[in-house]
């Protein structure tokens, strides 16, 4: 766990709970607005800020974290300097909603964490489909989807998994 700020004098013991979690969200990625959105709706245990990742706000408030990175995974930033990434963050996330605790709880075992690292990396997979060829700065739906032509396979008790097209003897082409 990486902090960004000094914790508050009346909060350095570690037992103390958070009161408020910050979820920094990529504003230009319509997956990410969409749960942003859904976030704000549900019933929450503990308040969710969500303030655009690398926005001036962002900066301004967390001045030692990383922007750039913020971007590219979602990170959410306890009150007392905490910083979750990936799964944790979801985790994390999942555990400040009323009706998502119980969820929560269980993602945050051994067989729950492959999940949550799952739909994160689901996640990831989805918003890398939008960004469109030759457009740098705009996002768009690409259409695209897991295939199994392009190597992807779904076992219900795993999950989807990738293995590269002609790699099924363990000699890939690699240009």
């Amino acid at each position: 766990m990486t902090t960004v700020a000094a914790a508050p004098a009346d909060r350095t013991d570690r037992t103390t709970p958070v009161r408020r979690l910050t979820v920094l969200y990529d504003a230009d990625c319509s997956l990410c607005t969409f749960l942003r959105d859904w976030l704000v709706r549900q019933p929450q245990l503990v308040p969710l800020e969500l303030v655009p990742a690398s926005s001036e706000e962002a900066r301004q408030r967390f001045p030692g974290l990383d922007h750039r990175a913020t971007l590219d995974e979602v990170t959410v930033i306890g009150d007392s300097g905490q910083v979750y990434r990936g799964a944790a963050a979801w985790i994390v996330t999942l555990w400040a909603l009323r009706e998502q605790r119980p969820l929560a709880h269980r993602l945050n075992t051994p067989a729950g964490a492959r999940l949550a690292r799952g739909a994160v990396l689901a996640a990831a997979k989805w918003r890398g489909a939008q960004w469109g060829a030759g457009q740098s700065n705009v996002r768009q739906w690409g259409g695209r989807t897991y295939r199994r032509g392009d190597g992807w396979t779904y076992d219900p008790h795993q999950g989807w998994t990738y293995t590269a097209p002609g790699c099924d003897s363990g000699t890939c082409p690699t240009g």
